[in-house]
């Protein structure tokens, strides 16, 4: 029997969804995979349900949470690594793959410990902690972004971020937006659990343009009834929804999105090819949302406005040039498209599996 890979990842979508993209590749192949996430994590609702055994660990995060929790961070960290430990000895992977979370931090170090071939993927512009530590002690370490990793301490491989295979199958935008006519269709998209300032601003600001639009708004399930109130206050017409199951579909309906800059977030949009005007989220970490947002902002696919700057008047400054502008709104699309790696899934799952030599992948990348 084909030995397993074990892949690591939790806490968020940024980091479960591209996860799941790499273990769909995996599994295509008839490769087992085993998922170590965290207990109670957002994983042990996702990965079950797609039929990929998951060992919970005894783990949770460690920066920002006080020092009564720092305290006993070392015994927690003890705990869930003799637990990785356990797991790796019972399944034995032929690899372990890292793609942050609170888990990949003892998963790694289990790995190392045991001498089975570890491999990092980051998904965000800006290493996570967990991440930046594991990358000392890989095989190779991958980045959706180049520029993230220390190029001449890891020697990184850009291979872009992982996404849902629902995703690849969408048309590219010349052929899905050039025929289009009539209303500027809007999505709104704060993430799963949406963004209440988004939620807040964005119906005066839509109410207030001399447009004929299309909105749909996804605003988080505790959002959902104040938001509806705002559009009807505002005599405004919109499809609100507390969560969009098939965001794929939602992306590709879209002529414009307006969201946070999650890494998952703008690999999405860029797969997609759609405009989009980012709010970056100003409390993530080391604001790795600005420097994911920025990736589309160079490439002329994207305008950013920071969260502190975000009002009606000057949301609006930015919205109504673009939904007066079709054309324009194309080419930021396409523009979206020189950022995307349809192969990033295949790739990651060729290289744990010694498909994929890293060294060639890097001479090639450099020629």
């Amino acid at each position: 029997m084909t030995a397993p890979v074990m892949i690591m990842a939790g806490g968020t979508g940024g980091h479960i969804f591209p996860a799941l993209a790499v273990a769909e590749s995996l599994q295509r192949r008839d490769v087992p995979v085993i998922w170590l996430g965290s207990r109670g994590g957002m994983e042990t609702r996702l990965v079950p349900a797609k039929g990929i055994p998951l060992v919970e660990l005894t783990i949770s995060g460690l920066r920002g949470n006080g020092i009564k929790r720092l305290a006993v961070a070392p015994f927690k960290l003890v705990l869930a690594l003799s637990q990785a430990i356990k797991a790796q000895l019972k399944y034995k992977p032929q690899a372990v793959l890292g793609l942050g979370g609170f888990a990949s931090g003892p998963g790694g170090l289990a790995a190392w410990i045991l001498r089975t071939p570890l491999y990092v993927h980051e998904q965000n512009s800006i290493p996570g902690l967990t991440n930046k530590l594991l990358a000392r002690l890989s095989r190779c370490v991958m980045q959706a972004f180049p520029q993230s990793f220390d190029a001449a301490r890891f020697t990184p491989i850009t291979v872009g971020n992982p996404v849902r295979k629902e995703f690849l199958s969408l048309a590219d935008p010349v052929e899905r937006l050039s025929s289009r006519k009539g209303s500027i269709r809007i999505l709104i998209v704060g993430g799963s659990l949406g963004a209440l300032k988004l939620n807040q601003v964005v119906p005066e600001t839509l109410a207030g343009l001399d447009a004929e639009l299309e909105i749909w708004h996804q605003t988080g399930k505790q959002h959902l009834q104040n938001t509806k109130e705002s559009y009807e206050q505002l005599n405004q017409t919109a499809r609100v929804a507390a969560f969009i199951e098939d965001m794929s579909k939602a992306y590709g309906w879209a002529d414009l999105v307006i969201g946070r800059a999650g890494a998952l977030t703008v690999s999405e949009l860029a797969q997609v090819g759609v405009a989009s005007i980012l709010i970056p989220y100003p409390h993530a970490v080391d604001d790795h949302q600005t420097a994911n947002a920025n990736n589309l902002v160079s490439r002329d696919a994207a305008r950013m406005l920071a969260d502190s700057e975000l009002s009606v008047d000057a949301l609006s400054k930015i919205v109504a040039p673009l939904v007066a502008d079709r054309q324009k709104l194309i080419a930021m699309a396409i523009a979206a498209t020189s950022l995307r790696r349809s192969d990033a899934a295949d790739v990651v799952a060729k290289i744990c599996l010694g498909e994929l030599d890293p060294a060639q992948l890097r001479q090639e990348a450099q020629s």
